[in-house]
């Protein structure tokens, strides 16, 4: 049976002419479980096999789920020492399968989606895989976006600002009800806006389960991926939202209910900061509003998911609970500000 969202019988012809390897013979496809936003596929011919990548089948909000942005983004990174698939072909023409698609390279590694992933690491292997998490991150934002032709990715100058305005329209556009929770975090976050340190590459949504481990090497990245978020700004936004998702401690781990920072030789959410902090130079001293802009901006996602889930528009499983994540995101968030030194944030 195939997957709604992909043409198998079109996609052959086109395969055979822009993919390398394809021979215009029958594919298969399977959908890649675990995705919520953009839709992720296994295409193969018998002989070989790649990943297709195309935006959610409805609700797609103003430049969201750029097919083409993220295909540029992971080109560009192939000669870096930050690790991406290689990407084969983009497919701009919507009547193949009713939107624009990349095909990329099937990386053969693993990917920790869950908590009990992560706990069946020995310590020495969570520790590695940790450390690598990290030292990608900081990798990632140290290259020259300008160098590997990504100079006119994004907008860095008022980049927080924007962004903090631009989430707030998301939400607008996404809410099922009103939230007041949400609302007041919008508001503490525009009265404690930072200053910005250097601009560089943002991934927008890097975590534990968005890369590739080695199979045989916990302490190696194959691949990260998932790169539809990304763009240029503030990379200190990637840190805030890892640590939202890191968890430990008094921190919660919020939807992906991994809470690494918990987990027997995972680095603490403290040694994360510290590790970051060491490899990039970067100053952290406004860590606090990173991480609530990192929660007001995921419960905007997540209800955005939310809503498609309503309309019927979702593909897989993991979606009714969806909405009081929302709620709990929103009400985190806050407490965050209330117990942050930074006395804008406080309100």
């Amino acid at each position: 049976m195939v997957p709604e969202g992909v043409d198998v019988d079109r996609l052959a012809p086109w395969f055979a002419a822009h993919v390398r390897d394809a021979t215009g013979a029958p594919l298969h496809a399977e959908l890649i479980a675990g995705g919520r936003s953009n839709l992720t596929y296994v295409l193969d011919d018998g002989d070989h096999a790649w990943v297709l990548r195309r935006p959610p089948l409805g609700h797609v909000v103003e430049t969201a789920h750029d097919m083409r942005r993220e295909y540029r983004v992971i080109e560009a990174l192939g000669g870096t020492d930050v690790p991406v698939p290689a990407v084969y072909a983009f497919g701009a023409d919507e009547s193949l399968i009713g939107a624009p698609f990349y095909v990329m390279e099937r990386v053969d590694g693993r990917v920790l989606r869950t908590r009990q992933d992560a706990e069946a690491l020995p310590p020495n292997e969570a520790r590695a895989c940790s450390e690598a998490l990290v030292d990608v991150l900081a990798r990632l934002h140290s290259v020259d976006p300008a160098a590997v032709g990504l100079g006119d990715f994004g907008r860095p100058d008022g980049f927080l600002a924007r962004n903090v305005a631009r989430w707030g329209k998301q939400w607008q556009a996404n809410k099922t009800r009103d939230l007041p929770a949400l609302e007041e975090v919008a508001r503490r976050l525009d009265d404690a806006l930072p200053e910005s340190g250097p601009a560089g590459i943002v991934h927008g949504d890097y975590r534990l389960d968005n890369t590739m481990l080695d199979r045989h090497d916990a302490g190696r990245i194959a691949a990260v991926l998932d790169w539809e978020m990304s763009t240029l700004g503030d990379p200190l936004t990637d840190l805030g939202l890892l640590l939202v998702y890191w968890g430990g401690g008094e921190q919660l781990a919020v939807l992906t209910a991994q809470g690494l920072g918990d987990i027997p030789g995972f680095l603490t959410r403290d040694e994360v900061v510290a590790r970051y902090a060491a490899r990039s130079g970067r100053s952290i001293t406004h860590l606090d509003f990173y991480v609530v802009f990192a929660m007001y901006k995921l419960a905007i996602i997540v209800e955005g998911i939310h809503a498609r889930y309503l309309m019927g528009k979702t593909l897989g499983e993991g979606f009714s609970a969806m909405g009081g994540m929302v709620d709990a995101l929103a009400e985190q968030a806050l407490d965050v500000a209330r117990r942050s030194d930074d006395a804008a944030l406080r309100g």
